[in-house]
């Protein structure tokens, strides 16, 4: 298992590598087929995802393919628009096939859009950004850079349960572990290319205290609905909310901690 991790993992980078370094189009429609898998996979847990396709949920994807052409023509005027209109096509399909879909099935639709979609976009919006082929990888740094560090350091002196019921494995020692290593990491990473080591690191620091509580709630989610992984499409790793779980969560966070401290 541990090798077929690893090798996953390697090969997971290594995607991540050349799609984000090349950019424009390429990580655009990567992000959108990411998104789109992410949502079928939330959407099966939460059993929008029928037996079948259903209405509602083709329109979840619909919508979030409006979103992100919304969302890449202009975030700044034209996102929330996408995301809007992505809404008003659930609500379309709720009020024009009533009864049959429930009005907790739609909220759970439009959760897939925001809670998958909206969030792996601002991978994109991040790499748009001034030095954005290098401030984008800060989202990866100090979300898989926690987790690795978190584990480690649990392994070695983790005593103090930080979630006992939701993951048992995870520690407060861990946790301070995984945000200082994060912290050490974005420093490394600064160094390295020439960006600003102290506001590299704060950025890194915070975004793996989010990271951490991203991680919390997709195994909540997965709890909640009685199942191990999301999926399997990665070899080792689940499927693909099960290795982006904190990544979604923290890309908007360092998309706007950048804007905000790095200008």
């Amino acid at each position: 298992m541990f090798k077929t991790r690893l090798i996953s993992g390697i090969l997971l980078v290594a995607v991540a590598l050349l799609t984000i370094m090349s950019g424009s189009y390429i990580l655009f429609f990567t992000l959108l087929g990411i998104s789109l898998i992410g949502m079928q996979e939330l959407y099966k847990a939460m059993q929008v995802h029928k037996e079948k396709f259903t209405l509602l949920e083709i329109t979840g994807y619909v919508g979030a393919v409006v979103y992100y052409i919304a969302m890449a023509a202009d975030y700044e005027k034209y996102g929330m628009m996408g995301l809007i209109l992505a809404l008003i096509l659930l609500l379309f399909v709720y009020v024009f096939t009533y009864p049959r879909f429930h009005a907790g099935e739609v909220m759970e639709a439009f959760f897939g859009i925001v809670y998958v979609a909206v969030m792996l976009s601002f991978i994109y919006l991040t790499r748009n950004l001034t030095d954005g082929k290098y401030i984008v990888w800060l989202i990866f740094l100090c979300s898989w850079g926690c987790d690795t560090c978190a584990y480690c350091t649990g392994m070695l002196i983790g005593k103090h349960k930080m979630a006992p019921v939701l993951s048992p494995k995870k520690s407060v020692e861990g946790a301070v572990g995984g945000v200082a290593g994060a912290a050490l990491l974005g420093a490394l990473y600064a160094a390295a290319t020439g960006g600003k080591v102290a506001e590299y690191a704060l950025i890194c620091a915070v975004g793996a205290l989010i990271s951490m509580v991203g991680d919390l709630a997709a195994s909540a989610i997965k709890r909640n609905q009685g199942i191990k992984d999301y999926g399997k499409l990665i070899p080792g790793h689940g499927g693909i909310l099960d290795r982006f779980d904190s990544v979604i969560i923290t890309a908007p966070v360092i998309y706007y901690l950048a804007t905000l401290i790095l200008g």
